[in-house]
């Protein structure tokens, strides 16, 4: 009987053990820092959240070139609109507001897309909402094709750091756009 006892013994300490090493043979790695935690941007270029902004250049009508290319010191909003469109008409008064109220955090551009306007009809839009944020001419189509661009207004937030936060197609509501806006400018 010792001898059986004994081989009980064994054999549950044997398989107490193969029980051990097979937990901790298949337990989760732990990650481990090697260079330490970057916040960086990325590196893919593209119109699409989480992508850094495509970049361009464009003469504003008060002759200043405007650039949108990888950092900068404010997070921008880059509207696509033509004179024609009704939500574009409604949604100006408020980008005004945005623009004066968040000036210190935010660019806004105004992009008319000359391509699908009347040049003549988009300075009378301009005037008429009376547009405090620096507005360009897309007489090509460059930038509105850069930025995939499908409807009027499009508007496309970007960070601090070049990239894309949000496309928005259409209107939003003036509560939703400044949620929006805070959300990106963090403040």
């Amino acid at each position: 009987m010792k001898a059986v006892n004994k081989l009980n013994i064994t054999i549950v300490i044997l398989i107490v053990c193969v029980a051990v090493f097979a937990m901790w043979h298949n337990r989760e790695p732990k990650a481990t820092a090697v260079f330490g935690q970057q916040d960086e941007p990325p590196m893919k270029i593209g119109p699409k959240a989480g992508l850094l902004a495509p970049s361009f250049s464009l003469q504003g009508t008060d002759g200043t070139t405007y650039v949108v290319d990888g950092p900068r010191e404010k997070a921008v909003l880059v509207n696509f609109w033509a004179s024609w469109c009704d939500p574009c008409k409604e949604e100006a008064p408020e980008l005004n507001t945005m623009a004066t109220k968040y000036k210190d955090v935010l660019d806004i551009y105004g992009i008319n897309v000359s391509s699908q306007d009347y040049k003549p009809n988009a300075e009378r839009f301009i005037k008429k909402y009376g547009l405090v944020f620096p507005v360009m001419f897309d007489v090509k189509d460059e930038v509105y094709s850069k930025y995939n661009g499908a409807v009027f207004p499009t508007n496309v937030l970007i960070d601090k750091n070049g990239v894309i936060s949000e496309i928005i197609l259409g209107i939003l509501s003036p509560e939703e756009l400044e949620k929006k806006i805070i959300k990106l400018t963090e403040s």
